[in-house]
C-alpha cells in the first residue's frame, strides 16, 4: 500500500515528466534552423517560422509537415529575410492596420473556410487571426511586398514594341493551340493583359538576379536538417 508521502511523490514525478516533455517539445519546435548575416545584422530562422509559413500555404500538410514542404518554406523564408535586410536600408512607412486586415482577408479566401484557416493557425500556435504575432508576420510580409513594388515593379518599362512582339510570337500561337477555330482577339483587346504578363516576367527576372547577388553578399548557415 502507498502512504500519503509516496502518493505525493508519484504525483510529483508524473508532473516533472509532463513538464519535461513539454519543454522538450517546445525546444524542438523552436530550434534554430538557419542564420543569415550581412555583417551588421543576423537573422535567425526557427522551426516555428517554417510551420508558420506552411500554415499560410493552402494544401501544405501540417500534421506532420513533409520534408519537401519544410525545405521549400525554408528557401522562401531565406529569400524574405534577404529582402527584409535590404528593405531596412530604405525606410518606408509601415503597413497600416487596414492593409493588414485586407491581406488577412485575402489569405482566408484561399482556404475552404475561415474556420479551416483559423484551425491551421491554432495548430502552429496562434490563438486567432487577431493574434499579435500573426498580425506581425502579415505586416512583415506586406513590408516586403511594398519594397518589391518600389525596388522592382515601379521601374519596369514595357514598350508597345514589346507588347506587339509578345502578341505575335507567344499570345497568338498559344491562343490558337488552346482554342482551335476561334477568332484570335486583336492586340488592342488584350494589350493590358500582355503588359501585365511582361511586367511580372521582368519583375521575376530582376528578383532572381537580386537574390543571386544578395546570397553572395551574405553568409547563410543551415544549422539543422528539416
Amino acid at each position: 500500500m502507498f502512504d500519503g508521502f509516496h502518493i505525493k511523490l508519484c504525483k510529483l514525478l508524473v508532473l516533472l515528466i509532463l513538464v519535461s516533455g513539454l519543454i522538450n517539445a517546445q525546444t524542438k519546435v523552436d530550434r534554430s534552423v538557419a542564420t543569415i548575416t550581412d555583417g551588421v545584422r543576423t537573422e535567425i530562422i526557427t522551426y516555428s517560422d517554417l510551420l508558420w509559413q506552411l500554415a499560410l500555404q493552402p494544401g501544405a500538410q501540417l500534421d506532420p509537415p513533409s520534408k519537401d514542404d519544410l525545405n521549400r518554406a525554408l528557401q522562401t523564408l531565406i529569400n524574405q529575410r534577404l529582402f527584409s535586410l535590404e528593405a531596412e536600408r530604405i525606410p518606408r512607412a509601415a503597413p497600416t492596420q487596414d492593409e493588414i486586415k485586407a491581406d488577412i482577408k485575402r489569405l482566408i479566401s484561399l482556404f475552404p473556410s475561415p474556420a479551416e484557416f483559423e484551425r491551421r493557425l491554432n495548430r502552429v500556435g496562434f490563438s486567432s487571426v487577431s493574434d499579435d504575432n500573426f498580425e506581425r508576420i502579415i505586416s512583415e510580409r506586406l513590408a516586403i511586398d511594398k519594397y518589391i513594388d518600389f525596388r522592382f515593379r515601379s521601374f519596369i518599362v514595357v514598350t508597345p514594341a514589346d507588347e506587339e512582339k509578345y502578341y505575335k510570337e507567344t499570345y497568338v500561337p498559344g491562343f490558337r493551340r488552346k482554342y482551335p477555330g476561334v477568332v484570335v482577339p486583336a492586340l488592342d483587346d488584350v494589350r493590358a493583359v500582355i503588359r501585365g504578363l511582361l511586367t511580372e516576367d521582368k519583375v521575376s527576372s530582376q528578383i532572381d538576379t537580386f537574390l543571386d547577388e544578395a546570397k553572395r553578399r551574405v553568409e547563410i548557415v543551415i544549422l539543422s536538417d528539416v
